[in-house]
């Protein structure tokens, strides 16, 4: 190639540095960033962002793995085998974090804004045809799936069932995975399950439950779902995890734009779904456009009032093994950098 057709190569490159929001160059090495996933749809913006190139925009090669949710992820960022996962701020996150582990909740995944329940009361269809499920304090002495002692599931239910007079104890809780929580409706092995999208749709499409009320009612704004760094990240490779948050966070901003009227009914729609069904286990698009989508704040922002709020209902139930705070369990800086940086949110109509 001519020196002028290397310098008009060069020129154009500058120029598409200028446009987007981070420019790696071709010869430079990617960051290498390992990051455990549920491989549901609470990883929408991970996913978002891996097949946009956003993490690539931001000189990042992001490994995504699928875990399970709680000690095992929590284990595994604090071990450094990952940088980043998808979590709650669980009764056995808290108690790691009390034993000294450094995992840190770095920003909001999954919250319940009105008109976007994520995680769903449903009760057994037999119930509500026999009259023994007629209204909310019928639930007592029911058997309630959730997926975990400890989880967040169980602050959620317990707000709820405060509001309608009754505490934890009236009910019996049953651990499961919420996958099977949609057999155990059907088959008559629990009478009632918290159950997260999109198991619960699943369950009300089969006709074997219906609907009670979704997380946005229950307890509104409540931080289901949050993203987790591990303490080699945060400590180690600061501008690495701030570089990752800008990009995951243009991924929940692209899935903001994708919610309307408590549905993935958005102006990108068409994109999201098809994202979440080439990305996830579940490859039936008309059940993701039925669910109930989660809520996710566009810049991060975590909800502390909510996690102070199930902190204290695990500690009463005597699941915190530890002396232990909300505040030192997150770190809100990554995302509050990163948001700044991407300037203020403005959702596509």
């Amino acid at each position: 190639m001519s020196d002028a057709g290397t310098r008009s190569r060069g020129f154009l490159f500058t120029l598409a540095c200028l446009a987007a929001a981070a420019c790696v160059s071709p010869a430079l090495a990617l960051d290498k960033v390992t990051m455990g996933v549920t491989g549901t749809s609470s990883d929408v913006a991970s996913f978002i962002a891996m097949k946009k190139g956003y993490f690539r925009d931001e000189g990042l090669d992001v490994d995504q793995s699928t875990t399970r949710m709680g000690v095992n992820s929590i284990a595994a960022l604090a071990a450094g085998e990952y940088d980043v996962a998808a979590g709650a701020a669980t009764a056995p996150f808290y108690n790691a974090v009390a034993r000294g582990v450094g995992v840190k909740v770095v920003a909001s995944v999954s919250s319940a804004p009105p008109g976007y329940g994520h995680t769903i009361l449903v009760v057994r269809k037999a119930h509500v045809a026999s009259g023994r499920y007629a209204k909310p304090a019928d639930i007592k002495g029911t058997k309630v799936a959730m997926p975990a002692p400890g989880a967040s599931a169980t602050a959620t239910l317990n707000s709820w069932l405060v509001k309608i007079g009754l505490t934890y104890s009236d009910i019996e809780p049953v651990f499961m995975a919420y996958p099977n929580h949609v057999v155990g409706l059907a088959g008559g092995a629990i009478d009632a399950g918290l159950t997260a999208e999109p198991q619960a749709s699943m369950a009300l499409i089969a006709g074997d439950a219906v609907k009670i009320a979704g997380d946005d009612a229950m307890d509104p704004y409540h931080e289901a779902g949050v993203l987790l760094y591990g303490p080699k990240f945060t400590q180690t490779r600061p501008e690495v995890a701030t570089r990752f948050m800008r990009a995951w966070l243009r991924g929940v901003r692209d899935y903001n734009d994708s919610l309307k009227d408590g549905l993935i009914a958005g102006p990108n729609a068409d994109e999201v779904v098809n994202i979440l069904v080439e990305m996830t286990d579940l490859k039936d698009a008309d059940i993701y456009r039925k669910m109930g989508p989660q809520g996710t704040d566009p810049n991060g922002t975590l909800n502390v009032a909510s996690l102070k709020k199930d902190l204290e209902f695990y500690r009463a139930q005597g699941w915190i093994e530890g002396d232990v705070t909300v505040e030192a369990a997150m770190d809100g800086s990554f995302a509050e950098r990163a948001a700044k940086s991407l300037g203020a949110y403005v959702k596509k109509r």
